[in-house]
Order: structure tokens, then C-alpha cells, then sequence
């Protein structure tokens, strides 16, 4: 008798009733992607932006800390989610990204730009919300 006939009806694989099946490892995420999460939960207002210590070079925290209260990525009763993320590399130790946020039908972009520093640790140095410019002053 073959493995087929005795699997329930509709069963298609072969491992035993009961096992997990094996899943993919998951890709670690580039530090843009990384941060434009980061951001997002800030700026959505489910993390606190204390959260974001040692994440921000310069002013970049202290504007950061001005802008999150108001949670201008939270609009609405949806929780906002990263639909896309993109980054360049103009320079070595520096990334420029942006971010598509979705909170159900609105869709808002997030620019930020990142610098890693002599210990080789990604930190953000600027963010754009279309319009709201934080900056680290150099």
C-alpha cells in the first residue's frame, strides 16, 4: 500500500501529524530598516521616545522629543505598519532612506538619514515628515 493512501483526505505533505514544519530564517533587517521600525513606533506613539537614546546623534533626539507627543504617524484607530523602506548610500557610513507608513488608506513617507559612527553603530541624524524637518546641528 502507498504513503498516499493512508494520509487523511486533503493531506498533501509527508511529515507526521503533530511537527512544526521547518521555517526560513528570517533575513536579519538592514539598519534602515531597523530604524524606519523604530521611528515609526515613536512617532506613532506606542514607544516612548526615551526609547530612541542613544539612537540619535546631536539634536536629533531633543527634536524628536518635540514632535512625538502629538504622535503624527498614530492617525486613526489602525495601528500604522512600514508598507515600504528604501535606502542609498552616498557616502561610506552614511544611509539615506525613506520609509512608506500606512495607517489603513493613508500612507504618509518618512525620510530619515543615517551615520555610523568610530564604534560602527548606526545612530539617525535627521528626520522628515514631509514638512517637519528634525535635524542633528552640527
Amino acid at each position: 500500500m502507498s504513503k498516499d493512501r493512508t494520509r487523511p483526505a486533503g493531506r498533501r505533505d509527508s511529515s507526521r501529524p503533530g511537527t512544526v514544519p521547518a521555517q526560513r530564517p528570517r533575513r536579519p533587517l538592514r539598519p534602515h530598516q531597523w530604524f524606519a521600525e523604530r521611528l515609526l513606533a515613536v512617532l506613532s506613539g506606542q514607544r516612548p521616545v526615551h526609547w530612541m537614546l542613544g539612537h540619535t546623534i546631536g539634536e536629533a533626539y531633543d527634536q524628536l522629543a518635540e514632535l512625538a507627543p502629538d504622535a503624527p504617524l498614530g492617525a486613526g484607530c489602525r495601528r500604522p505598519v512600514v508598507r515600504a523602506c528604501r535606502g542609498t548610500q552616498p557616502a561610506d557610513g552614511v544611509v539615506e532612506a525613506f520609509a512608506s507608513i500606512a495607517t489603513g488608506e493613508q500612507v504618509r513617507a518618512m525620510a530619515f538619514r543615517l551615520e555610523q559612527g568610530p564604534d560602527l553603530r548606526w545612530r539617525c541624524a535627521a528626520i522628515d515628515l514631509g514638512g517637519e524637518r528634525l535635524s542633528a546641528v552640527r
